[in-house]
């Protein structure tokens, strides 16, 4: 039955770990060592630079399995990189391995279907390590490129998200190969059993390590994406006003700048000509040597312009 209790960042972190010692390893994850005596969630993930929310949502989220972060602002996509890639780390370097070697005690090695149970496994952390490494090349260097302000066209967060899966089949099939196949003699027997229950616990492992990429961190990298579109938008504007506008201004005629202010306000080719007392031809002629100058052609393009260099003030524009 999950612990329903949600934790907070005055809880004593030493509280959490006694009533959840399965999250021991996520702290190793974090960063954070033991050693940390009385202090709070808040205080031992401020000691180790670990964003307090962050970790309190994967906590939470591990422990009661639910949780909304569609589009929660708080998370941390830096911590939440250094939890996966350290969770992955611990899996592949340490976790993998230990399995292999407990198994490998237990079984007969000159047993058949000892060496298929260990060749079955084998294939298993095969596929574990090709779907983390996969992560490890693509998916991670993705983000830090978000984070660094750009967006490789070529993949998103949900080409990750509609390929992402654990190899739950292989792990349950390999489990009832051991169940059926535990020795009779009592040390075996006793060996294969503790090895039996470390995959279990791992199973579990990989379950929550995947719930939490699934509902926290995918969630927070569709946000990521969305602010590095609109900030690539903005800054694709801002080139466009600038570009050769900048040091054009003073080519402008003091009548060009009449006109684009008056183009800004709203007023048609008749209404300018009316307004500064010349022919619409005259009007159209300004307005072709304006997009010559500035290479600005739309009038959006011509109101950031405008108030960007004073012409306007933008409490008078109509957005």
């Amino acid at each position: 039955m999950k612990n329903q209790k949600m934790y907070e960042a005055d809880d004593k972190m030493i509280s959490l770990i006694r009533d959840n010692y399965d999250l021991l390893q996520m702290l190793g994850s974090f960063g954070i060592s033991l050693g940390f005596g009385d202090k709070t969630v808040q205080e031992t993930c401020e000691d180790n630079q670990v964003d307090t929310y962050t970790f309190l949502a994967v906590v939470n989220f591990t422990i009661n399995g639910s949780g909304e972060y569609d589009d929660d602002e708080r998370l941390s996509v830096p911590t939440l990189m250094l939890y996966l890639e350290a969770s992955h780390a611990y899996y592949l370097d340490f976790q993998l391995p230990f399995i292999r070697r407990e198994l490998s005690d237990s079984l007969n090695p000159d047993d058949s279907l000892g060496q298929l149970i260990l060749r079955f496994y084998d294939e298993y952390s095969h596929e574990i390590r090709r779907h983390m490494q996969y992560e490890q090349k693509t998916l991670f260097p993705y983000v830090r490129a978000l984070l660094n302000g750009s967006q490789p066209s070529e993949y998103s967060i949900e080409t990750f998200s509609r390929h992402h899966g654990t190899a739950d089949k292989k792990l349950r099939e390999l489990k009832l190969l051991i169940i059926k196949y535990l020795p009779s003699d009592g040390l075996h027997n006793n060996m294969l059993t503790a090895t039996l229950h470390d995959i279990y616990d791992n199973e579990e492992w990989l379950r929550q390590h995947s719930m939490v990429e699934d509902h926290i961190f995918v969630p927070a990298i569709r946000r990521l994406e969305r602010l590095t579109k609109q900030s690539d938008v903005t800054k694709n504007i801002t080139e466009m006003v600038f570009k050769g506008a900048g040091q054009n201004t003073e080519a402008l005629s003091d009548r060009e700048k009449d006109v684009i202010v008056a183009l800004v306000q709203g007023m048609a080719n008749k209404e300018i000509a009316d307004h500064l007392c010349i022919s619409i031809n005259t009007v159209i002629t300004h307005r072709r040597n304006i997009a010559r100058k500035l290479q600005i052609h739309s009038p959006a393009g011509l109101t950031i312009y405008a108030i960007i260099n004073g012409l306007v003030d933008i409490s008078t524009v109509k957005i």
